[in-house]
C-alpha cells in the first residue's frame, strides 16, 4: 500500500516536475527562444560535423573546401550560442538528436564520388530550412541577443545555400 502511495504521489507530481526542468534548462529565455537556441545548436553542431567529414571523405575539392566553412562558420556561431546561453543561465543540449545522430552515421558510410552528391543535396536541403527557421526568428524571438544572432547569421546561411546550390550542380554534371 505504501508503495502504491509513492507511485501515486510521484505520478502526481511528474507533470509539475517536466515543466520545472524545462524552466531550469531555459534560464531566462521563454520557451520558443529556448527552443531556437538549442535547435540552432544543434544544428550548428551537425553542420559542424558534417562537415569535417567532408574534409576527410570528399573527392571534389569544392566539397572539402565548403566542409572547412562549415567547420568554421558553424563552429563560430555556436561559440556565440554558448556566450547567449550563458549570459541568460540556459543549458545547451549534451547531446544530438537521434535524427542528427541518424544524418551523420548517414554520411559516415559514404565516401567518394557518393558522399560528394549526397552532402551537396543535404546542405542545399538543410540551408533551405535554415535560412527559413532563422528569417522567421528575426520576427519572432523576444530575446534581443537571439534576435540579433539570427539577423547576423542570415546573411551567412545565404551565401552558404548559394554556395551549396552551385556544388550540388556541379556534382550532377
Amino acid at each position: 500500500m505504501k508503495r502504491l502511495k509513492v507511485m501515486l504521489v510521484a505520478g502526481l507530481l511528474m507533470p509539475i516536475a517536466i515543466p520545472l526542468l524545462a524552466a531550469e534548462q531555459r534560464g531566462q529565455l521563454s520557451e520558443k527562444d529556448y527552443k531556437f537556441l538549442r535547435d540552432a545548436f544543434r544544428a550548428n553542431t551537425t553542420e559542424v560535423q558534417l562537415g569535417e567529414l567532408a574534409t576527410q571523405k570528399a573527392e571534389n575539392p569544392a566539397i572539402k573546401d565548403f566542409g572547412q566553412r562549415m567547420v568554421s562558420d558553424h563552429g563560430k556561431a555556436n561559440a556565440e550560442l554558448r556566450r547567449i546561453a550563458e549570459s541568460k543561465g540556459a543549458l545547451l543540449p549534451a547531446e544530438m538528436s537521434h535524427r542528427e545522430n541518424f544524418e551523420i552515421e548517414k554520411f559516415q558510410k559514404l565516401s567518394g564520388k557518393d558522399f560528394d552528391k549526397e552532402f551537396a543535396e543535404h546542405m542545399v536541403k538543410d540551408h533551405k530550412k535554415d535560412v527559413k527557421e532563422f528569417q522567421d526568428a528575426t520576427k519572432e524571438l523576444t530575446d534581443p541577443d537571439l534576435r540579433a544572432f539570427a539577423e547576423k547569421t542570415v546573411p551567412t546561411l545565404q551565401d552558404h545555400l548559394r554556395a551549396a546550390q552551385d556544388i550540388e550542380a556541379s556534382v550532377k554534371k
